[in-house]
């Protein structure tokens, strides 16, 4: 049965169980501090572009967020930026302040709940992003796609791994196969999409790894290598997405 989409536009009332959803993100990934000031704003502000869906017991399986922003502003000039996640949800709110008009929407993130994966429901919760897209008048969704099969090879610069195709021509990670097969096309790869700068602590807790020795260190889930700096006493991870564009 396909799952029943609502916005919380539409059903305020579930706001805590779409919040509280568990999902599968590394924990050092939800550390970013951009992310951690305005992605709670969404659901709060934005609500008609947080979406969920139910299964056939009313158990919320997935959620997916995005947000409007102009692209196409003179300062902009239509140029998806280099730092990626980071920056389009500084600008979406810094437009959403000055009252500043949309022009598109970007995702930000599409979560499965774990024991719903393997459902096909990303691809699902990104038609209906399209979709509502769509329905409130815009002509593109971008998106600051993180392919999920990238963190099996940190060292693999990012440029290359997201230009490999199979014989149909289709991208090789299966994250970007799902927006390519949606309509969606590479634009350009953000070399800094997020930042997480934290001292070896925080980076011991989060990942139950040592963090003792300076340089690049493999942190399981990460797309790329952590750099680690002992006598300073932090380690910081810039991690690169690719940007897709989906035509509407």
């Amino acid at each position: 049965m396909q799952p029943k989409i609502s916005s919380l536009a539409d059903r305020p009332d579930m706001l805590e169980r779409v919040v509280g959803m568990a999902d599968s993100w590394p924990e050092f990934v939800i550390q970013d501090l951009v992310g951690a000031a305005h992605f709670p704003r969404i659901a709060a502000e934005l609500p008609e572009y947080v979406l969920f869906a139910e299964d056939e017991q009313g158990e919320i399986v997935a959620n997916a967020y995005s947000v409007p922003f102009a692209l196409g502003t003179e300062h902009r000039g239509g140029r998806l930026p280099a730092n990626g996640w980071d920056a389009v949800l500084v600008w979406a709110f810094s437009d959403l302040r000055r009252a500043v008009r949309p022009d598109t929407v970007s995702a930000i993130s599409v979560s499965i709940a774990p024991q719903a994966q393997g459902r096909g429901l990303s691809a699902v919760m990104l038609s209906a992003m399209r979709d509502n897209a769509r329905a409130r008048g815009f002509r593109e969704v971008v998106a600051p796609v993180r392919p999920n099969a990238k963190h099996l090879e940190p060292h693999t610069p990012m440029e290359e791994y997201a230009r490999r195709v199979r014989p149909d021509g289709l991208p090789q990670d299966p994250w970007l196969r799902v927006h390519a097969r949606a309509g969606a096309t590479i634009d350009s790869v953000a070399p800094a999409s997020m930042t997480v700068a934290a001292p070896l602590a925080d980076w011991r807790r989060w990942t139950g790894l040592p963090f003792d020795t300076d340089g690049d260190i493999e942190v399981p889930g990460a797309l790329v290598p952590v750099r680690c700096e002992t006598e300073r006493g932090y380690a910081v991870y810039v991690e690169p997405n690719v940007w897709m564009r989906h035509p509407l």
